[in-house]
């Protein structure tokens, strides 16, 4: 079985598109050679600046043979139908074979192919993946036809044999394959022959090219902690930007350099941004101080002077890019010290959010109007909340914040602090975005939460409001993070909110309303079940990744007070844990019996069994058991739930697994005399409801 090595050697792949360009690669071929056939052992994807690489090992020398039936028309059918059954088939109508099926005579077509050789069906396959390759961006170049997202320049296409390699027939306008590529553009350019993979990736690590980017990250990460560990620094963690150099780089050589003495004091989260942004340098820290020092910058190529002139040429550029966020800095601070921030709370005005919600100025009403009335839920002061929540906007048009977006909050922090807010409402303004993911740290501090809560409810109601919902993979608006944010929020803090009964929804719907001209008034009735129905979908997904089945959830959703997405939380997590017992599964089955029984005898008897059920009518050890059990632990689950104290609601319900078990087994619910009949329904009744008082064991699959 040979093995296949294909090259696109090309202009310089953008670092955003290269990790995705290697798997869209792979998936092409792999996926139309397996469709033509061709099976292989094992597939590996890489990608450089300037090369896509695939390799597989263990691939078919050449596609089976194959013989296929196709049943047609009926014998006497007419005969346009008989040709076109054979065109489909692609087999002259001559060759269709009559066949007797119990049904009447029926024209069959065997369809018999020969295999083919690899390297036919992989230069077909691969110039298909090249032509409709799905760039975000592709160009044209020269006279051709082809489209890439650079320049391409080589193929590289080969089978290799244990007796040799092949190079496949492949031409797409003007580009030969061949089984030449070529080393690090600046340090080896000069071509290199290559028989398969392996002989490949040596020939390329001695020519100043490693095609792992996995390899090249780890170089550079270990280089970059190595050189600052030896300074008594530390690198600040970038794993976004470590896969991008990695992917601007095929030989990666790594450099550390100082940050000048007049740029210290910056705040290190601008120093960061800055170097990241313009320079791609990673930031080095004095583990001491927490001040930002130094810097690590990766060069593509090693040079003479060890990178000196490199260096000295980073550090310039740098400096120039400080000087203008050590600009921006020393005007924002005239402004918070000086003005108390007013001026751009002023300019908000002018800030469009949306144009059927308004401006930043009327959202940033509504967050503070909201964040004051949740405050007291969350145990924050309402006057510190609502100041925050004015606060939280006002950077938005600030000079740095104009310059770097992503400090948004951040600098709001540092400029509300100088300008002599408290330190609780400067927290607020930087913590109301968060969380922006689901990896991203929850807010804590009461006054945090108010804020972030009322920003995230606002926007969710907003543009429910104006019937801007996600749809399908699109949410420009990242509504399922702030639904996300939401729910973290609650759970995180154990905070419970009822959003339909306390009608936050409702209150936040009315103070857009009253913001815009055009949206009806509040109702809390016109999209809060439907944005409720949205957060439980948003909390479903949550709760999977914690392991809870869809199904223990559904049960919970179905409960009164799930719009308390505390509660429904406990309560699914006490009940996921109770089914992953033998005695949550065996009582689930019981209940479900119990509950088929009744049922049935319900619709048949045209009357509720719901009352009345007496231990002076029973007749069996296995009876006056069951009722002893549900006399005993009925009311300790009953307590347990008014307490919401669902752990000790499951634990009662385990002790009726075994009463409810040996009931089934000994005890014939259908008896013969009709008061003992509806004395046992009515026994059923009484599980029945204990066990939907916790949950809707219905929905509970099994």
């Amino acid at each position: 079985m040979p093995d296949l090595l294909i090259e696109l050697f090309s202009e310089e792949i953008p670092a955003r598109m290269q990790a995705q360009a290697a798997q869209d690669l792979r998936r092409l071929v792999t996926d139309n050679l397996v469709e033509a056939g061709l099976t292989y052992a094992h597939a590996g994807a890489f990608v450089t600046p300037r090369r896509l690489t695939l390799a597989l090992e263990g691939l078919l020398d050449r596609s089976p043979d194959t013989r296929e039936e196709r049943k047609g028309p009926k014998v006497g059918a007419p005969d346009k139908a008989v040709e076109g059954f054979a065109r489909g088939a692609g087999v002259a109508p001559a060759d269709l074979e009559r066949r007797e099926t119990g049904k009447g005579e029926v024209y069959f077509a065997v369809i018999q192919r020969t295999g083919r050789p690899a390297a036919e069906i992989v230069a077909e396959v691969l110039e298909q993946a090249i032509r409709g390759f799905p760039w975000p961006k592709s160009m044209r170049w020269g006279a051709g036809t082809l489209r890439w997202v650079r320049p391409l320049h080589r193929i590289v296409c080969v089978l290799t044999r244990e007796d040799g390699h092949e190079i496949v027939p492949l031409e797409l306008d003007g580009i030969v394959a061949g089984d030449v590529t070529e080393g690090h553009r600046f340090m080896a350019p000069g071509e290199i022959r290559v028989t398969g993979f392996d002989d490949y990736a040596a020939k390329l690590r001695r020519a100043k090219v490693l095609i792992d980017p996995e390899e090249r990250a780890g170089t550079i990460w270990n280089d970059a902690t190595n050189l600052a560990f030896a300074s008594g620094a530390e690198i600040v963690e970038d794993r976004a930007l470590l896969t991008e150099v990695a992917g601007l780089v095929e030989w990666p050589v790594t450099l550390m350099g100082r940050i000048d003495e007049g740029y210290l004091d910056l705040p290190p989260e601008v120093l960061q941004t800055s170097m990241r942004e313009h320079q791609k340098f990673f930031s080095v820290r004095d583990p001491k101080s927490g001040r930002i020092t130094r810097f690590v910058t990766v060069a593509n190529r090693e040079t003479a002077d060890d990178g000196a002139t490199i260096l000295a040429g980073n550090q310039r550029v740098l400096a120039a890019r400080l000087a203008d966020a050590a600009f921006f800095w020393r005007n924002d601070l005239t402004v918070a010290r000086e003005a108390k921030m007013q001026p751009w709370i002023d300019n908000l005005a002018s800030v469009t959010f949306h144009a059927k919600l308004g401006t930043e100025a009327d959202r940033t009403a509504r967050i503070a109007a909201l964040a004051r009335e949740l405050a007291p839920a969350v145990g924050a002061d309402p006057d510190a909340a609502e100041q925050a929540a004015k606060l939280a906007k006002a950077d938005l048009t600030s000079e740095m914040v104009y310059e770097f977006p992503e400090l948004q909050g951040i600098m709001g922090q540092y400029y509300a602090r100088e300008a002599g807010f408290p330190d609780d409402v400067a927290t607020a303004v930087a913590e109301h975005y968060a969380p922006l993911g689901p990896s991203d740290t929850v807010p804590t501090a009461p006054v945090s939460v108010a804020v972030s809560l009322a920003e995230k409810i606002d926007k969710l109601t907003g543009f429910w409001a104006i019937d801007e919902k996600p749809s399908g993979s699109k949410d420009p608006y990242a509504l399922r993070r702030a639904a996300l944010g939401v729910i973290r929020i609650l759970i995180s803090n154990d905070l419970r909110v009822s959003l339909l009964e306390d009608r936050i929804i409702s209150k936040a719907d009315l103070l857009v309303a009253e913001n815009e001209d055009g949206i009806s008034g509040p109702d809390p009735d016109r999209y809060g079940p439907d944005l409720l129905a949205f957060l439980h979908d948003r909390l479903k997904v949550h709760l999977r990744d914690e392991g809870i089945r869809h199904d223990v959830i559904d049960a919970c959703l179905a409960m009164p007070g799930n719009d308390d997405l505390t509660l429904l939380v406990k309560r699914a997590r006490a009940l996921g844990g109770f089914l992953a017992t033998e005695d949550g599964t065996n009582l689930v089955q019981g209940f479900k019996r119990a509950n088929n029984i009744l049922t049935q005898a319900e619709e048949k008897d045209g009357v509720e069994y719901s009352f009345g059920a007496d231990a002076k009518f029973a007749d069996t050890d296995e009876e006056r058991a069951l009722f002893a059990a549900l006399d005993a632990e009925g009311p300790k689950i009953e307590a347990a739930m008014r307490d919401e104290d669902f752990a000790a609601a499951m634990t009662s319900l385990a002790a009726l697994r075994a009463p409810i078990d040996a009931f089934f087994e000994g005890v014939q619910v259908n008896a013969d005399t009709q008061i003992v009949r509806r004395n046992r329904l009515n026994l059923l009744s009484r599980i029945r409801g204990l066990c939907l008082d916790v949950a809707d064991l219905t929905r509970v699959e099994g």
